[in-house]
């Protein structure tokens, strides 16, 4: 494996350092002030009662939820930009965090709560990840144009149901619906269900790497290369399709991470896929981390969503940068 060149090893250097700093930052900030020493013994096990009970119950779970839901949406932005040949992809262009949104608010307006939420929100984005992978079946296989022009389409019927859905609900559930639209992390979710998807997509794509660098260029380069193109597009999808599942079942809908993310990282130096699809997790999982610690923080006790936070925080970085690289 050939090393990288000076400039994104340094990068890659401080993103481990953001991680540490992110997580630090994570697990002492709240309404309520704990000391470092008091953090580290109910971390490893020595402080017991009220603090291990924040820690591990509240703090914790929720510092875990955010991290691997931004990974998975920073992993299936990366993806859904070579797939598509688009650079304005994101995770959910094709409509699938549409179809987990439509069964959520329904399910919002029926009066499940809690995990039911949640595996509504999985079972729409499955239900809108199969519905476009048929219909964008047609005369000469699933092309990117295809499948970008058959997920627009699918994305705006479900943009249509939100919006009805959203104008006859009552006012009670109405706040709750547009939370959830904004981005809601939780301590309650599991996060054992995002876990298992992020992991299964990384292993589904990791290997793909030098196919994936080829198919970025050009496609037809790759198969006259050898890259199996039709195979990889598929795998390529089903995996950003899950991975955008875990991520939308467990924090509901946080707009610009998966957009934004892999382009930053492009302009830090890093190109090939072997090194961008794991540091886009870490990248990704480390803004939602402390997005969410900010979200709850900034006007406690009321709690602000955190796609808000992850916007305002992201565009301007990501438009210094653009400038700086177009410089």
């Amino acid at each position: 494996m050939a090393p990288l060149p000076k400039k994104p090893l340094l990068v890659i250097w401080g993103i481990c350092l953001t991680v540490v700093g992110g997580f630090l930052y994570a697990i002492k900030a709240g309404s309520v002030e704990l000391s470092w020493n008091s953090i580290f013994q109910a971390l490893f096990g020595s402080e017991k009662g009220f603090v291990e009970n924040l820690i591990w119950k509240l703090r914790l779970p929720r510092i875990i939820n955010g991290f691997l839901s931004g990974g998975s949406l920073a992993l299936s932005g990366a993806l859904m930009q070579v797939l598509l040949h688009n650079p304005l992809a994101d995770p959910y262009i094709l409509g699938v965090s549409g179809g987990a949104a439509v069964v959520t608010l329904l399910l919002i307006m029926l009066g499940v709560s809690g995990m039911g939420l949640s595996f509504g929100a999985l079972a729409g984005s499955i239900f809108s990840m199969l519905l476009v992978f048929y219909l964008a079946h047609g005369p000469g296989g699933r092309t990117p144009m295809r499948m970008l022009l058959t997920g627009v389409v699918t994305a705006a019927g479900w943009g249509a149901l939100i919006s009805l859905l959203l104008a006859i609900s009552s006012d009670s559930n109405l706040r709750g619906m547009v939370y959830w639209l904004m981005g809601n992390i939780n301590a309650t979710s599991s996060h054992w269900p995002v876990f298992i998807f992020l992991l299964t997509g990384f292993i589904l794509v990791w290997p793909l790497s030098r196919s994936l660098d080829l198919l970025a260029r050009d496609a037809v380069r790759a198969a006259g290369l050898g890259v199996a193109v039709e195979r990889v597009q598929v795998q390529v999808f089903i995996a950003a399709s899950l991975l955008t599942a875990g991520a939308v079942m467990t924090a509901g809908t946080i707009g610009f991470v998966g957009l934004v993310i892999p382009h930053m990282l492009r302009l830090a130096g890093i190109y090939q896929h072997r090194y961008l699809l794991p540091v886009s997790v870490v990248v990704g999982g480390t803004l939602v981390m402390v997005a969410d610690t900010v979200a709850r923080t900034a006007i406690a006790p009321q709690q602000l969503p955190v796609g808000v936070i992850t916007a305002m925080v992201g565009v301007p970085l990501f438009l210094i940068l653009l400038r700086r690289g177009a410089g």
